[in-house]
């Protein structure tokens, strides 16, 4: 089968981006994103709203995903979605689509682990990045997830260490929030650090022993910060946002690095790849990117298209698994919590 077109369409829904892809074996034919604006006015993502719009979004962008493909449904080989982990009103959009079209067209379901896709996004065939090789550090950096997990092939994976409470790119987000920044407000305090001084403000980066991390105290200083100098300056965020941004982007960036040198450490690995929604942030970019100098790191910087949410890292995933005849029964179910270390 490795020699021959092999045709997988993959969904994602883990959250509230719906997503449909073509892949042929591991080029990407297609990969169309239906975005959800509706929560930008909650400042946050609203689970049951979230849900609904999946189930008017999924039709049409698995339509759009095999018309830019040039693809016939009739044509695939097989169809790959996320199972998890996500919300589950999302999720079971993606699976019960996923469920009724295979059967439909009695082709294999393929179930995909989200945070493993997002690791294995590396291996697509794609000129703007370089697949990394076994074994490496992965590093998963999301709005739901931070994790340093161990790759040793495909699916042999182990997390070395996770957040002990709020993830990574919730921590920008939040900070984003108190700062006035519309949601999604983490690439926003991205823009922002990239004209302020990392150095004008210190905030404290929390004691967590081994590879775990924690985010939530950060947190609670920056909202304590921030009320402080605006009760004595009303005026002190406007004034300030650059600088608030930079210095919020440093703190939790030298958290990521710090727990990264101590994996090489502990691992001798010094192959690092990056995957998630945070992986889009300039300054992980600039780290990692001067890591392979300072520090003798080999680097692998996902393309943009596949750092966020996206239905071609599903697809991936779904390719290796359909090599192996890994294919799911029709009785699968959504799971809110899977593990990468637990998939099987």
């Amino acid at each position: 089968m490795k020699n021959q077109e092999n045709f997988i369409l993959a969904i994602e829904s883990s959250c509230d981006d719906t997503s449909a892809a073509v892949l042929c074996n591991k080029k990407v034919l297609s990969n169309v994103v239906a975005t959800q604006e509706i929560h930008k006015k909650y400042g946050g993502v609203v689970p049951e709203l979230a849900s609904r719009a999946h189930q008017q979004n999924i039709v049409p962008v698995v339509h759009q995903a095999l018309a830019q493909a040039n693809i016939d449904k009739k044509q695939l080989s097989a169809i790959a979605f996320t199972r998890g982990p996500g919300l589950m009103g999302s999720l079971l959009v993606g699976t019960s689509f996923a469920k009724s079209l295979a059967l439909g067209l009695n082709i294999p379901l393929i179930e995909v682990n989200h945070m493993q896709a997002h690791i294995l996004a590396h291996f697509i065939e794609d000129e703007a990045q370089k697949a990394p090789k076994f074994p490496f550090l992965g590093m998963t950096i999301s709005g739901g997830h931070t994790q340093i997990v161990l790759v040793k092939d495909y699916f042999d994976m182990e997390i070395l260490g996770e957040t002990l409470d709020d993830a990574v790119g919730e921590a920008f987000d939040k900070s984003a929030k108190l700062l006035g920044l519309p949601y999604p407000g983490g690439p926003l305090v991205d823009k922002h650090a990239k004209l302020g001084d990392e150095k004008a403000f210190e905030f404290p980066k929390p004691k967590v022993p081994g590879l775990n991390f924690s985010f939530s105290g950060l947190k609670t200083s920056i909202l304590y910060f921030i009320q402080k100098k605006t009760k004595e300056n009303p005026e002190f965020i406007n004034k300030n946002i650059d600088d608030i941004c930079a210095s919020i982007q440093f703190t939790i960036l030298e958290i990521l690095m710090d727990k990264l040198k101590l994996a090489v450490e502990q691992t001798g690995i010094k192959q690092i790849a990056i995957g998630g929604g945070v992986a889009a942030n300039s300054g992980i970019r600039d780290r990692l990117e001067n890591a392979k100098n300072k520090l003798g790191w080999t680097t692998y910087i996902p393309k943009f298209a596949y750092c966020t949410d996206n239905a071609a890292m599903i697809g991936i995933v779904g390719y290796l698994k359909f090599l192996e005849g890994d294919f799911a029964k029709q009785n699968v179910a959504a799971k809110a919590r899977y593990k990468i270390s637990n998939s099987y």
